[in-house]
């Protein structure tokens, strides 16, 4: 298992209601939920309206989020002179600002909790 779904199990482990966001592999995301119970939610962190979509969704299933795992990652390795403009920014969409996207989305009310 990766990253993303030993964090999701370890926090289900330890009695946290955990919702996993995924790319869209549905395939492996709905094995992933039938074996661990963990509710998955498609949606592309890249883009903020998508998170905040998925982030309305997630809260309605579960109430506020108090914790956030920000693990999304992209590798498009490649000397630069093959790495192309899109590549680029598609790396830095998903690794960077879907850190930023998912933070700005559930910050609300966080230091409250």
């Amino acid at each position: 298992m990766g990253i993303g779904p030993t964090t999701s199990v370890t926090l289900k482990d330890k009695e946290f209601s955990v919702a996993a966001i995924y790319a869209g592999n549905d395939e492996a995301a709905n094995a992933f939920n039938e074996e661990t119970g963990v509710l998955v939610y498609e949606t592309d962190v890249s883009y903020l309206a998508a998170c905040e979509a998925g982030v309305v969704q997630i809260v309605a299933d579960f109430d506020p989020i108090n914790v956030l795992v920000n693990n999304a990652g992209v590798t498009r390795d490649c000397t630069l002179h093959r790495m192309t403009p899109t590549k680029w920014q598609e790396v830095i969409n998903i690794n960077l600002g879907s850190c930023f996207n998912m933070s700005l989305c559930v910050i609300s009310g966080m230091p409250d909790r």
